[in-house]
């Protein structure tokens, strides 16, 4: 491919002389260059991306490569010239992978061969060398850009990563960056001295020498020896995590000054040389297999290619940023950042681009705007774009949606998945759009009452932040407030609000266990005296007053209620409360659920009718007598006969009716595994979890766990209608298969019955009872059971004799359970493939070990099914078994070897002290242990040097030398001389320690043993 086709010709630049290692010889290179790049380097960890503008392309000159052409040259190149195979990007929703939000590298669909879990029957299992574009998303978790995006000119939420892989040892360095250069210098066409590149300067404290491998193939490609910089582990060592596969990287930057002045370096590709295995010991290790894993950035290269001040001046967000200027009719994109950027007009038009570009790929690879995890963070991507776009922009409303056919025309043809679902991104974003202005709206009336009150350098109270948010009331994400603030000058109170989401974490931490606090509560004093009053119990049937829209979503009606009564934190009754206090409110009615019949109580805000603008946080409600009491914090004064306007925590609410509908359809799913007499011994259910507890006279097997599941899914997938009526108490006395509790109900009680009208339900001649779940139940629930999205149950112990509890989890992470123990099911396969091939080699054989180890670790304490758990518990306490065993032969073999050696290199005598190569303690001390038994009236000490000057040590005394000399004091007199620590008995006894000098150590251990003998 010509090279004319990609870069623009740079205009006519004087060379500016800049080659600090000049004439030295490549031996002093490493040091000369460190010395003289300094300021380079600083330079590439400072410097702003595309800080300003740079030279476009003349009108006379080419037009630059369109962003596909240059996506499919790299996958061509690497097809047809390198004979890899082409694999498709995978869903940014990780599969399998608890640690991750998002899939944010191109090499997260290929962990499984880097951890050496692959299934060996896998299509994975035989890929040798690949390549592909991988859709990306960095926003959330660890890799978070988020709240950077706009700031500047090039960071981005959603980006492709174009990669290209060796696995086990097809190519490596020499190959990898040879390919790399021709690419970028023949295919692209980028001048040469345009490129820079790094490479690892080695680590001493890890004992890890400088790639100088990688320097040289480098040097030997043509880059010039003044554009080859050497930095330390924090810039070019690659880790995966704590633990596992990692390796030395080698980058390759572009310089956006084209040798006008400083250079201006931005990083273009990472290739990453995966050879080391980092140990839970922090040691590193070999690895028995080396690969390689590269990457780059599409957005950051086609800039370079097409020469654009910035990412988002290229074709893959112009034509965005086009049709927001067309629809908004704000000022034209002008490309500024900072102060320059009056009124974050160019700031609006950056986030809008960016954030619909990732609410369209994530939608289309299944993740939905929620209230939890990936699905929460996507909803402050879209809350963001709305704001940007309503308030900055002045965008008309369901102008979002508007967008998704721009996305689809830039990426539709790379990612068919974009064009398939297309309507119904569209009609997600518009929604979602919709249902957040008049949060919005509300919000900045909120924001801007709040700061008249405030005097000149008083913090904004992050208890009306708080009420804001996303884990408060209306919807605004925290940072989103925050920055609302900073556009006005005015700072939030950081750490009152760190102490909120302390105290937010706490609750969601107890999961489904009831919250037993004491709190506001009414004593029988208080309860005689509303009595005594006439006061009635409060009204709360409007809990109840709920719908589903058309779309599919609820609807809430808030509920006008009178204050008769307020308390103090202490129990006394008010009159009034003023700014700031913590209060008891009751109402004549509430539309707020107070905790009871196992569900947790809501949580929301209150109004006082006339002032909307002020939020009155209510954290609780609970019944006391029929009177409900709710708990809230008081923003203003507030006093009895106010009328107010209550609303509820929708998502909160959402959560927990999806998981008592859950609850009662797991309660049917029991009897139908375990009988009819089977009964329900209590349970309890927040947003997060649900806990059920079922009388069994044995734990449940994994068959009938899997059976459970497998009837609510059934139930949940027909997306049955759930109908709830007020009936007569003593209707429903004699009704076969009528679930109800130990326990008093009131008279009309609430039936709650799914796919079955009541009354049919209730007809003892129907026997419907007997064939769905119907209950007595007061609580709130599901209009239809497809909500409920799908049920695992996660844990099951006993409780008592003949009481199991059980944990269940729906929806969203119920799959990403499923998930995950799908990939572990896996990894416990690929493990019984590695075991059957068996292993001639110590170190492989002690990895596999290791492996099972953790992989028993891991199925003990991942969130995944139990039925699964159990199946996968059973065969790892086999294979452990087995990998143990074959573990100890190779050793006893190794060992046997070993011993034969040492005794052809000692004549009979007293004491034996030498050195041996040994992978582990294990083997060192069966070697001592094995000359011991062929020379009995031998003692024996050996150490085995490990990397980075880690030194085992075992000894033997022989029985005839006791009790004056001890294998203890022995190793301990040994170790200590090399600053580490020993362990064991008078006859056998082992340690460690860390020397670079192993003969003053032996040399310790002969004048020890001999001073002894």
């Amino acid at each position: 491919m010509p090279a004319r086709g990609f870069l623009p010709p740079s205009p006519s630049i004087p060379a500016v002389s800049f080659d600090p290692v000049k004439s030295l010889p490549r031996v002093k290179m490493a040091a000369s260059m460190a010395a003289a790049a300094g300021g380079l380097r600083r330079a590439i960890r400072r410097s702003p991306l595309w800080g300003g503008p740079s030279r476009r392309p003349l009108s006379s000159e080419p037009p630059p490569a369109q962003a596909t052409a240059v996506r499919d040259a790299f996958l061509s190149f690497f097809r047809d010239r390198h004979g890899h195979r082409l694999v498709p990007s995978a869903s940014v929703r990780p599969r399998g992978d608890p640690s991750l939000l998002f899939v944010n590298a191109g090499m997260n669909q290929f962990k499984p061969i880097f951890l050496g879990t692959v299934n060996p029957r896998s299509e994975m299992a035989g890929f040798r060398r690949v390549a592909n574009s991988q859709k990306c998303v960095r926003a959330g978790g660890r890799h978070n850009d988020l709240e950077d995006v706009g700031r500047d000119l090039s960071h981005h939420t959603f980006f492709e990563m174009l990669g290209n892989w060796a696995f086990g040892g097809e190519y490596f360095k020499e190959e990898a960056c040879s390919m790399a250069w021709e690419l970028l210098t023949q295919v692209y066409g980028i001048p040469k001295d345009r490129l820079w590149v790094s490479y690892f300067g080695g680590d001493p404290k890890a004992g890890l020498d400088p790639d100088l491998e990688s320097r040289d193939i480098w040097l030997n490609l043509g880059v010039h020896a003044s554009h080859v910089l050497s930095f330390g582990p924090e810039e070019n060592f690659w880790e995966m995590g704590d633990t596992g596969p990692c390796g030395p990287c080698t980058e390759i930057h572009y310089d956006l000054a084209g040798r006008v002045g400083a250079p201006q370096l931005v990083e273009l590709w990472n290739l990453v040389f995966i050879q080391h295995n980092r140990e839970t010991d922090g040691s590193l290790q070999p690895l028995p297999q080396r690969h390689v894993d590269t990457g780059m950035g599409l957005e950051r290269l086609v800039a370079v290619l097409q020469g654009t001040p910035s990412t988002y001046d290229t074709d893959l967000f112009s034509p965005l940023l086009k049709a927001i200027h067309q629809g908004c009719g704000a000022p034209p994109y002008l490309g500024q950042v900072g102060a320059a950027d009056k009124g974050r007009t160019d700031m609006a038009y950056r986030v809008v681009a960016d954030h619909i570009r990732t609410l369209s790929v994530c939608i289309a690879d299944g993740v939905y705007p929620g209230m939890s995890g990936a699905p929460l963070v996507l909803r402050r991507i879209l809350r963001r774009a709305v704001r940007f776009s309503t308030e900055v922009l002045q965008a008309p409303p369901g102008f979002l949606g508007s967008l998704v056919p721009v996305v689809v025309e830039i990426l539709g043809d790379t990612y068919p998945e974009l064009q398939k679902h297309s309507a119904q991104i569209a009609s997600l974003v518009s929604e979602e759009e919709a249902a957040f202005l008049a949060s919005l709206q509300r919000g900045r009336r909120i924001i801007d009452q709040t700061l008249r009150c405030l005097g000149p350098s008083e913090l904004f109270p992050a208890e009306v932040a708080w009420s804001l948010s996303l884990s408060g009331n209306l919807g605004l994400p925290l940072d989103l407030v925050e920055l609302m603030l900073e556009e006005k000058g005015v700072q939030l109170d950081s750490a009152g609000l760190a102490r909120l989401a302390q105290e937010e974490a706490k609750l969601r931490s107890r999961q489904a266990e009831p919250v037993q606090r004491q709190g506001l509560q009414l004593n029988v004093h208080a309860l005689g005296e509303l009595q005594r009053r006439g006061v009635p119990p409060t009204d709360d049937s409007p809990k109840y007053n709920y719908s589903l829209r058309p779309s599919g979503g609820y609807e809430f009606n808030p509920c006008e209620a009178q204050v008769l009564q307020l308390y103090l934190e202490d129990g006394t009754a008010v009159a009034s409360v003023g700014k700031g206090q913590h209060c008891g409110l009751l109402l004549d009615k509430t539309n707020f659920y107070a905790e009871q019949g196992g569900q947790a109580s809501d949580r929301g805000y209150l109004v006082r009718v006339g002032q909307e603008d002020v939020l009155f946080p209510v954290a609780r409600a609970q019944i006391c007598g029929g009177f409900i009491l709710h708990e809230a914090v008081a923003p203003e004064g507030l006093k009895v006969g106010d009328q107010v306007q209550l609303h509820v925590d929708e998502a909160w609410r959402l959560g927990c009716m999806e998981k008592h509908t859950a609850t009662h359809l797991l309660n049917w799913a029991l009897r139908q595994a375990l009988g009819p007499g089977t009964e329900q011994r209590g349970s309890h259910l927040n947003p997060e979890r649900l806990r059920f507890d079922v009388a069994t006279q044995a734990p449940l097997t994994p068959e009938q766990l899997q059976a459970v599941e497998g009837t609510v899914q059934e139930a949940v997938g027909q997306d049955e209608a759930v109908y709830m009526e007020e009936v007569a108490l003593a209707h429903t006395a004699h009704v076969p298969g009528l679930r109800s509790l130990d326990e008093v109900y009131p008279d009309p009680v609430r039936v709650v019955s799914v796919g079955v009208p009541v009354a049919r339900a209730l007809d003892p001649a129907s026997q419907a009872a007997l064939q769905t779940s119907v209950e007595l139940c007061c609580g709130t629930h599901l209009l239809r059971t497809g909500a409920v999205g799908d049920l695992v149950i996660i844990g099951e112990r006993q409780l008592t004799k003949g009481t199991v509890r059980l944990l269940a989890v729906t929806g969203e992470q119920a799959q990403q359970a499923r998930e995950v123990g799908q990939s572990l099911a896996q990894e416990v396969e690929a493990a019984t493939e590695r075991l059957s091939r068996g292993s001639q080699d110590v170190v492989e054989a002690h990895r596999l070990s290791k492996d099972m180890g953790r992989l028993i670790d891991a199925v003990d304490t991942a969130v995944m099914p139990q039925w699964q758990r159990r199946e996968l518990q059973a065969a790892l306490k086999v294979l452990q078994r087995r990998a143990n065993t074959a573990l100890r032969k190779l050793e006893l073999r190794q060992a046997a070897q070993k011993t034969q050696e040492l005794l052809q290199r000692h004549s009979e005598g007293p004491l034996i002290v030498d050195t041996v190569a040994a992978e582990s303690l294990s083997v060192l001390v069966k070697v001592v242990r094995q000359l011991c038994e062929r020379a009995p009236c031998t003692s024996v000490l050996l150490l085995s040097p490990q990397p980075q000057g880690h030194v085992l040590c075992a000894c033997q005394v022989a029985q005839s030398a006791m009790p004056a000399f001890t294998a203890e004091a022995w190793a301990l007199a040994v170790c200590s001389h090399m600053g580490g620590k020993a362990w064991g008995s008078q006859v056998v006894a082992q340690g460690t320690g860390t020397t670079a000098d192993l003969e003053a150590a032996l040399s310790t251990a002969r004048t020890y043993a001999l001073d002894q003998l």
